[in-house]
């Protein structure tokens, strides 16, 4: 049910402080960035469209603003193709842009949250889940009050569980 007169893509520019993504998925490789997705398969450098992407800008106006964006990915080794290029190539880019990255990693443990949905959450109060089908985004839901108790849970539970990026990359990356 959607409870807000914004958009997803609205929220972007609207939110005031924080905004949280959490992926769950081994493939979004048909939800954009598709000819960087090609290049990278290909052992290619990444195109320039991929590089100045207009969500780099999203994230640096919103963080040179001093809004924090930052995301979990709940992921299992051996990495999928995709998630090799989401990571190597659009994790490390959008870093530089000011995002925040974490990693749950359940190749040793179990997921601490395995019915979360992929969902959007801004300033605490507002929750967009993610509908996706082999790695095509389909659209997103909004939601208010009714179940921000919920996702609250899912994103507190995940942030609990995961650990920087970085640190992640440095011991499994490449």
């Amino acid at each position: 049910m959607t409870t807000s007169s914004r958009t997803l893509t609205e929220w972007f520019s609207a939110f005031e402080e924080e905004a949280f993504r959490l992926e769950t998925l081994d493939d979004y490789s048909k939800s954009g960035g598709v000819e960087a997705y090609q290049a990278f398969l290909a052992g290619a450098e990444p195109p320039e469209s991929f590089r100045s992407a207009d969500w780099v800008t999203t994230v640096r106006n919103a963080t040179d603003a001093g809004k924090r964006m930052y995301r979990v990915h709940i992921l299992a080794r051996p990495l999928t193709d995709y998630l090799r290029f989401e990571l190597a190539w659009g994790y490390c880019r959008n870093l530089q842009a000011g995002e925040e990255f974490f990693i749950l990693d359940t190749t040793e443990q179990e997921n601490p949250i395995p019915d979360a949905p992929d969902f959007w959450m801004f300033d605490n109060r507002t929750v967009a889940s993610m509908s996706y089908a082999d790695g095509k985004f389909l659209g997103a839901d909004l939601h208010g009050d009714e179940r921000l108790p919920e996702f609250t849970s899912y994103r507190d539970n995940a942030m609990a569980h995961a650990e920087p990026f970085t640190e992640w990359w440095a011991k499994h990356g490449k």
